[in-house]
């Protein structure tokens, strides 16, 4: 069963040292600072900078914690810290760029890739690259390169691989060197280019010396063991989708199961991992409404006929934690994360760490081959953003590590809660309500401060994925500190609720996808929650197209919009990238976007019927408008040419061009910039009564 959800979340107060405060003299953490009486809203760098404080994984063994952490503004760094002397070591640094993900390799080693959170999308030219290094810092070295040009003036190269080769995400047994990288093959230009296949690689962190590993057909992703050996391979040959099994008995591929990759059916099944005892797990509607977990039986290639774990509202989603050579439960997200233990001693363990911090979501991660007491704990909730401590099974208490957010008073943040309403046509439709916090600062004093506020309909992106899930949010609880209600519908289309939630929103942008969302905006008027007078629709990409589409559709319900990156004209989809090399697939955009989002062909009247670029005259609200330059998924194109045909008759449009961006804003400065001029633009529209 689901655990609950702690209820009424607040600050709570952590009687510990904050490892990297103490070993680095950083200033002392926001989470245990006096609050004021007398708050002022909190800036917007307190939502949108980068977080200090950003990712902390056990190694095997449980002795070590690596750290993602900068301070003083400099980059992001990667440190180790020994956690019975509680010693500090940074151990990789770069004057350029950024420490991005990192993983143990084993007790000993790591590796780590790279980014530069001071350029755009638009700018970059460098690849993550690769590098390893010790947990003293000792014998670091380069095993990717970052560019193509330095990979080819290097006169060695046989041990130091090109730029297009990342990192692969699944640790394995951590009892060697090796790691696994994946190897795209383009079609055409090099970056560019649709993936023909994707390779998989065996790298020895020390030496730097790769072998491919045979692959069965054109592999687009692939599947470790939990003894680390490749044992699974996804290929895709136009819409097809098969899977391959690496047979350990014959150490030859067989394939388990073939099926259309965009229209499913009953017998597709996504793979999520192996367990200790060779046991593959996949999630699975087996023909029903949801997906669950099941067990997949690889000798008569059968999904188990009952579900390990399934959820009544919701699609299952989640992965497995292991420790050893022992399956001790399962992660998953139902309205938030949480976990189901198979295993007695950690369900013990969660309930303790639960009584010690009600007022959180606690999520338990212990070691892979755990030889200490420790364990990783990351709390959260809808006001909390998330924090990271370390809990000593032994003594029973914390100490503290780190948090994401931390200039954000969590007493004065908003609350957040899924609410169930009925669409027009009988629908159930779950949407995200986020409230002002009365004690925090907010717009309207002097009024009920839950009832007939100023609203933001927050439509989001995709649209074929769930949009959100109980925890704090920059975005909706940035509007809730300057006053507004936010309300997130997860219309039909949206992912995480179901099949035939799912498959309801199949060809109905701008028609049946958006009714769903003013039909949500009409509950809360109907609640006493919005002021009808006073509500504005916001949202990126899709969310963005459904902003302008709600203001054609239902101009009485929205004052203003506010769209950010989104598509103006479905017919560009396919198009419109003339200016930019398309993001999307030629497959996805030949096979799958047609059943999803409509034919050009078959279905183009429907298409032009919802396109806002051909209705951009009956839009007179006042509208915020903001793309990036170097856009891949919905161009500049989009909005230029909008934009120039909504200007015609409206002259109360605000527009900006983040040219260094791309499909959203990477760079804080862009980010503060863009949700400031929200803050205006909705000041001057519905802020007022």
């Amino acid at each position: 069963m689901p655990a609950a959800r702690p209820s009424l979340p607040h600050r709570r107060a952590l009687h510990v040292c904050a490892l990297l405060v103490c070993a680095l003299a950083a200033p002392a953490f926001a989470a245990f600072a006096a609050e004021p009486a007398a708050p002022a809203p909190p800036p917007l760098a307190a939502f949108f900078d980068n977080a200090v404080f950003s990712e902390a994984e056990l190694s095997p063994n449980g002795k070590f914690l690596a750290v993602r952490f900068s301070n003083d503004n400099k980059r992001d760094r990667l440190i180790v810290i020994d956690l019975a002397s509680n010693a500090t070591t940074v151990v990789a640094q770069f004057d350029d760029r950024d420490v991005n993900t990192f993983q143990w390799v084993n007790n000993e080693r790591l590796v780590l890739d790279s980014t530069d959170k001071r350029i755009g999308q638009g700018d970059v030219v460098h690849g993550p690259g690769l590098f390893a290094v010790n947990r003293d810092g000792s014998h670091f070295r380069q095993l990717v390169h970052l560019t193509w040009a330095a990979f080819k003036q290097r006169s060695v190269t046989r041990i130091t691989l090109p730029p297009d080769h990342y990192l692969v995400r699944q640790a394995g047994a951590q009892a060697s060197d090796e790691v696994y990288l994946t190897n795209p093959k383009r079609d055409g230009v090099r970056e560019n280019g649709d993936i023909k296949y994707v390779n998989l690689m065996r790298l020895n962190t020390v030496t730097g010396r790769a072998e491919t590993v045979a692959r069965p057909g054109p592999a687009v992703s692939w599947l470790l063991d939990h003894k680390g050996q490749p044992r699974l391979c996804v290929a895709l040959e136009n819409n097809i989708e098969t899977i391959w099994y690496l047979d350990p008995s014959s150490n030859a591929w067989r394939t388990l199961a073939s099926f259309d990759r965009y229209a499913g059916g009953k017998d597709a099944f996504t793979p999520l991992a192996f367990g200790p005892d060779g046991t593959l797990y996949v999630s699975s509607d087996a023909g029903k409404d949801k997906l669950a977990l099941h067990t997949f039986d690889l000798a008569s290639k059968r999904i188990s006929a009952e579900p390990l774990v399934s959820l009544a509202d919701y699609d299952f989603k989640g992965q497995l934690v292991t420790s050893g050579e022992k399956l001790l439960g399962v992660r998953y997200l139902s309205d938030a994360q949480a976990t189901v233990w198979f295993d007695s001693k950690m369900k013990t363990l969660q309930a303790s760490i639960d009584a010690a911090l009600p007022s959180t979501v606690n999520l338990i991660t212990p070691a892979a081959r755990p030889d200490s007491p420790w364990v990783l704990v990351q709390s959260y909730s809808d006001q909390q953003p998330e924090y990271y401590a370390l809990y000593n099974t032994d003594t029973g208490k914390f100490n503290g590590v780190g948090g994401t957010r931390e200039r954000i008073v969590p007493a004065h943040m908003a609350t957040q809660e899924l609410v169930r309403l009925t669409a027009s046509d009988g629908l159930a439709l779950p949407a995200w309500l986020t409230l002002p916090n009365p004690a925090g600062p907010y717009q309207g004093k002097g009024q009920d401060q839950r009832k007939n506020l100023p609203m933001v309909v927050l439509v989001h992106g995709g649209p074929y994925l769930r949009g959100s899930e109980w925890g704090w949010s920059a975005e909706s609880q940035f509007l809730a500190s300057r006053g507004y209600a936010v309300l997130q519908p997860e219309f039909r289309g949206s992912t995480g609720f179901g099949n035939k939630h799912y498959k309801a929103g199949w060809k109905q942008w701008g028609l049946k996808m958006q009714d769903d969302i003013a039909d949500a905006t009409r509950w809360a008027i109907a609640q006493g929650i919005a002021d009808p007078k006073r509500i504005c629709i916001a949202g990126g990409s899709y969310g963005g197209y459904a902003t302008l589409m709600g203001l054609v559709n239902d101009p009485a319900l929205y004052k203003c919009g506010i769209n950010w990156a989104g598509v103006t004209d479905i017919e560009l989809l396919y198009t419109g990238h003339w200016s930019a090399t398309s993001d999307a697939t030629s497959a996805y955009l030949k096979y799958g976007a047609p059943v999803l989002i409509g034919d050009p062909d078959k279905d183009a009247a429907q298409l032009r019927a919802t396109s806002p670029l051909l209705q951009a005259a009956r839009i007179t609200q006042p509208l915020l408008m903001a793309y990036g330059g170097a856009d891949r998924r919905v161009p500049l194109y989009h909005g230029k040419k909008f934009y120039d045909a909504v200007k015609a008759r409206n002259p109360d449009i605000d527009w900006v061009v983040y040219q260094e961006e791309g499909h959203g804003w990477s760079l804080p400065k862009n980010r503060i910039d863009f949700w400031g001029r929200v803050e205006k633009f909705l000041g001057r529209h519905i802020g007022t009564p």
